[in-house]
């Protein structure tokens, strides 16, 4: 009789009871495959790291890079920052590489005074000698070579500025000049440049004409207030005669060829 009764109770129990192992609530496996929300600071179920998700999302992003900014850029492996680097001038060619070049009239120079760009300016020489730069007014200029012209400017402007930087580069020469007329293919004025002899002042103009008298060429130059003439056989010069008559020109030198 006792076995019927725990028959029946037995099939009454629900099947998972009668397994003998009951199943975890519904609610519990609905909890666990919920989606992670980034808002909860609980670590999320799926992230092997152990950290919550809203972590992650909270690391602020990489602040761009500001070239104004004097703090180094973060991709600048040298630890100098991007502005600096703009700031230093260009380097400018200058149109003679002779350091001991004396700076003439109509000469065109090229004042560059770092980071101070109102300063940085090209300036010509004034037929007296003199350049005009601002704060400075008029400065002598004529007679000097660059580097001496750079250490007059940089203490003048010690007056203004802690520590100037000048820099001075002869931007053109207009002050030695050289003419060369005749049966040549370019005749005109031409920049001396530094033991230029007649030979290559002839090169310049682009060479000799075909009617060039080649050996009656002469060079006229000022001497003591009286003009001398120089005789130059380009005929006998190129067979390896009168090698002394290819002189150093100076300024104001005129080549003629008939």
């Amino acid at each position: 009789m006792t076995w019927r009764i725990i028959l029946i109770l037995t099939l009454a129990l629900p099947p998972g009871l009668r397994a003998g192992n009951a199943t975890k609530p519904q609610a519990d496996k609905q909890y666990k495959s919920a989606p992670c929300s980034g808002a909860d600071i609980t670590p999320c179920s799926d992230d092997t790291t152990g950290n919550a998700r809203v972590d992650k999302q909270d690391k602020p992003a990489a602040a761009p890079c500001l070239l104004a900014d004097e703090t180094p850029c973060p991709d600048d492996t040298t630890g100098n920052a991007r502005a600096d680097k703009q700031d230093k001038p260009a380097a400018i060619l200058p149109a003679t590489p002779d350091p001991n070049y004396l700076i003439g009239p109509l000469d065109v120079l090229s004042i560059n005074v770092w980071k101070e760009a109102e300063l940085s300016v090209n300036v010509p020489v004034r037929p007296d000698g003199k350049i005009s730069l601002p704060l400075l007014n008029d400065v002598e200029a004529a007679g000097m070579t660059p580097m001496a012209l750079t250490a007059s400017l940089t203490e003048k402007l010690k007056k203004y500025f802690a520590d100037p930087r000048v820099a001075v580069t002869v931007k053109e020469i207009n002050s030695r000049r050289v003419y060369i007329l005749g049966q040549v293919a370019r005749p005109g004025a031409y920049s001396l440049t530094p033991q230029m002899t007649v030979m290559q002042a002839l090169s310049t103009a682009g060479g000799l004409g075909q009617y060039a008298g080649l050996k009656n060429i002469y060079v006229l130059r000022m001497q003591d207030g009286k003009q001398v003439k120089l005789p130059f056989n380009y005929k006998g010069f190129i067979r390896g005669k009168n090698a002394d008559q290819n002189v150093f020109l100076l300024p104001e030198d005129t080549i003629v060829v008939p």
